[in-house]
């Protein structure tokens, strides 16, 4: 059985591109593997965030998580600013990561491009991001496309500290899924789907309506020649389109270039839409019975309660490592 993390930013409800690129694996991954499911609410804060919006988002992640097939009795749900060796474990790693290769990731430059003031947490949060993984010596970590940089930075950090220290922290392996790794924004169909994103047509959030869905994706951008096809390069919109609809039947793409052979995009989006709104309702339903329950409640304390067990054993080890503790 191998172990598995993976954390969400509570930073505004999750999109279609979060739920096929994560979400969906993790209720996958659980029936075999070791689950860790942690709602990364310090992350979120390396950006300006509203003390009431931030509380709300992550109750409301929690219940996503839950509504969208995790079972607390196979894995382990928590929040991270519960579980304290995270931000501790942090800093011991931030003395083993170079400024070089901080300053390269992307994310760091597409966050911070154009910025006056940028916290200094923007800049160190990758280490943040490599405790949250090694403290459950995590061997697989489920991701987007997006963040293969920072699990590479890990896996260097995890190495590093292993060969000054001795053996200490598994290194993880990455998983992405064949199709729908990343889904792409209604709008702009060459930049990833993102819930941050200002124009609301551009993603379709886990929560939206029905009418809302079917709007969005009638809306979507493609192009003129009418011909559904997949071609990312020269027909990014169509492609995108096709791969949430693969993404949502688990049809390949070839079979869907068949299914709309002589159709145009209207009948694509119709297609779309429908099935979008049949992948979702269920989740929505169990989302609305969830979020001002106790039931959450109890969950997340208890998860807390696990996670913490394992988390500081991680961190005890390697503070002996380091020489940080005086027994």
């Amino acid at each position: 059985m191998k172990t598995i993390f993976s954390g969400i930013q509570p930073s505004g409800t999750l999109t279609l591109g979060n739920y096929v690129g994560a979400m969906r694996q993790f209720v996958e991954l659980q029936d075999t593997e070791q689950c860790y499911f942690c709602i990364v609410d310090h992350h979120a804060i390396t950006v300006p965030q509203d003390p009431t919006n931030l509380k709300n988002n992550i109750r409301s992640l929690a219940a996503l998580y839950i509504a969208s097939g995790i079972d607390p009795e196979k894995s382990t749900l928590f929040i991270q600013s519960e579980v304290p060796a995270h931000t501790e474990l942090s800093w011991m790693l931030q003395s083993m990561s170079y400024m070089g290769e901080l300053e390269r990731m992307t994310q760091f430059k597409d966050k911070s491009e154009g910025r006056s003031a940028v916290s200094s947490a923007l800049f160190t949060y990758p280490t943040l991001m490599a405790a949250d993984i090694l403290l459950y010596q995590t061997n697989l970590v489920p991701v987007g496309d997006d963040q293969t940089q920072h699990l590479e930075l890990t896996r260097n950090i995890a190495e590093r500290f292993n060969n000054r220290f001795g053996a200490t922290f598994t290194v993880p392996d990455i998983r992405i899924p064949e199709v729908g790794a990343r889904i792409m924004s209604l709008q702009q169909p060459t930049k990833k789907m993102s819930k941050s994103d200002e124009n609301e047509r551009s993603f379709i959030s886990m929560l939206d309506t029905p009418k809302q869905i079917e709007k969005k994706i009638k809306s979507a951008v493609t192009d003129s020649d009418g011909i559904v096809k997949f071609d990312k390069e020269n027909k990014p919109g169509v492609s995108n389109l096709m791969s949430i609809y693969a993404s949502c039947t688990k049809k390949s793409i070839e079979t869907i270039e068949n299914e709309f052979t002589n159709k145009g995009y209207g009948h694509l989006k119709s297609a779309v839409a429908e099935e979008v709104i049949r992948l979702l309702e269920p989740i929505q339903k169990k989302y609305n019975e969830l979020i001002n329950s106790t039931e959450l409640d109890n969950i997340l304390t208890k998860g807390a309660q696990k996670a913490t067990v394992v988390a500081n054993n991680t961190l005890t080890e390697a503070k002996k490592k380091m020489g940080l503790l005086r027994a």
